[in-house]
């Protein structure tokens, strides 16, 4: 269909809007602002993630280190017992060897040392390690201190201690009944010293 204009105006054309460059340039800014931020905050969560497996391995590896600690601290506390066991064991044999050698000596240097004493007699002799325990009777007090001074002087017993001393008043002579504390320590064995010959010049003076 053809439209004639009769009135012979000219007929306005329609108009744009039109938008201000300044809004634009917001626009543009604020979505470049927008991207930059969201790259960051992805850089970030990257940064943060890769951190966070990197501290899990760390816990992951403390964990592993702990379990063989804990198997290494059990070895060793199986060893430790195992040790006093056998410590205890070593203690009790070498206890039965200090209790079953020198016991030939010992009964000779008590020997000697009563026989040094006028009447005194020996009841009891019990000893445990060298530790002893003497029990007897003498006819005085000033005997009683004479056999410790004997025992001392004989160079086999330290530690010579009276622990009780008292008048027996069952019998019907003065008698005192005794204990003594002491500890068995022979004396080392010297080596024997080498013999000297006679010079032949002292020899002939002799003769």
């Amino acid at each position: 269909m053809i439209r004639i204009n009769l009135l012979g105006q000219v007929r306005p054309k329609a108009q744009r809007s039109t938008v201000p460059l300044e809004a634009t340039l917001q626009i543009l800014m604020l979505g470049l602002a927008l991207v930059l931020g969201l790259g960051f905050l992805a850089a970030d969560y990257w940064q943060a993630s890769g951190k966070v497996k990197e501290v899990q391995k760390d816990i992951d590896r403390l964990k592993q280190q702990k379990a063989q600690l804990e198997q290494i601290k059990q070895q060793v506390d199986a060893f430790e017992k195992q040790k006093n066991l056998l410590q205890q064991r070593i203690n009790v044999i070498e206890d039965l060897q200090r209790n079953r050698t020198g016991g030939q000596e010992l009964l000779d240097a008590v020997a000697n040392t009563v026989s040094r004493t006028d009447t005194l007699w020996l009841t009891s002799l019990t000893r445990k390690g060298n530790s002893l325990t003497i029990i007897g009777t003498a006819g005085s007090i000033n005997a009683v201190a004479e056999y410790i001074t004997q025992l001392k002087r004989s160079g086999y017993f330290q530690k010579v201690e009276i622990r009780e001393a008292k008048q027996n008043d069952e019998k019907a002579v003065q008698l005192f009944d005794f204990t003594l504390n002491a500890e068995f320590a022979p004396p080392n064995k010297p080596s024997a010293a080498p013999v000297q010959s006679t010079p032949p010049a002292a020899a002939q003076r002799k003769g």
